[in-house]
């Protein structure tokens, strides 16, 4: 499926971290999140400031990595809270506005080592806390069909696909289609083994899944929904009700067993 351009990634970005801010502006901010069974509504508009004050950082000092990386100070109060966050957001759009989606940067993935990877993984970050941010003040909006679509992508590919330097993905003859019903998207996913030995000396061995071009073979099982229920669902902000399983069940239950890890 075709990737967002980095113009459109920018202006989610914008949107959605202003409606995470809108929704949290009107929030106790001892509400719980229910989606982050450790945080309240303070804690979750302290992560999305800091992640952002990250992402700033990394994207005005490329290709410098986190070592030189200044941690920044919480505010005292949820006031202040707002106003840094504010100041955070505002800054991860205007560097990114003025940068190269091509250009070398730091990132925490093994493979994706430029701007564009930045552009890309924060508007989802900010689509998927403004859920949270939803979830704890008790009131849902709907998400934007292409950035869920591209988000079913990006989770299952970025966030649980993708394989170490250290580790091996065997692939099993098992595939699962997503049909996204509203954007006409559809994905495949490859179900198989990881296993490999760490840096640190620990062993891995378990289920897996790589996300894969059409094998041109019948699926073994298809999941359909719109993108925004299949997003929230694969990302645990939803309970996917409302997606329609065919085929194989065994086979999903697999899929589900995989992606049953939160993620955050």
């Amino acid at each position: 499926m075709a990737r967002l351009d980095s113009s459109t990634y920018l202006q989610h970005i914008h949107d959605e971290s202003q409606k995470f801010r809108d929704v949290l502006a009107d929030c106790d901010p001892a509400s719980a999140v229910p989606s982050c069974p450790d945080w309240r509504a303070a804690d979750l508009l302290w992560h999305l400031g800091e992640v952002q004050h990250f992402w700033t950082w990394m994207v005005e000092h490329r290709p410098k990595g986190p070592e030189e990386y200044p941690e920044p100070e919480r505010p005292a109060d949820y006031d202040g809270l707002l106003h840094y966050y504010d100041q955070q957001y505002t800054a991860l759009v205007d560097a990114l506005g003025q940068a190269d989606p091509a250009e070398d940067a730091w990132t925490w993935h093994s493979e994706h080592k430029n701007v564009g990877f930045i552009f890309r993984r924060q508007a989802h970050e900010a689509l998927i806390h403004r859920r949270d941010a939803e979830l704890a003040a008790h009131t849902i909006s709907p998400f934007p069909a292409d950035l869920a679509a591209d988000g079913v992508d990006e989770v299952l590919d970025i966030m649980y696909g993708g394989c170490p330097a250290w580790g091996e993905f065997s692939p099993l003859p098992h595939y699962i289609r997503i049909d996204l019903t509203d954007t006409y998207d559809h994905l495949w996913v490859q179900l198989g083994r990881f296993h490999g030995t760490d840096p640190e000396g620990i062993e891995h061995e378990e289920d897996d899944l790589h996300v894969v071009t059409d094998p041109g073979v019948e699926p073994d099982a298809v999941i359909s929904g719109t993108a925004e229920v299949v997003d929230a669902r694969i990302w645990r902000r939803g309970d996917g009700a409302e997606a329609h399983l065919a085929g194989d069940l065994a086979i999903i239950d697999r899929f589900r067993s995989i992606i049953h890890q939160p993620i955050t």
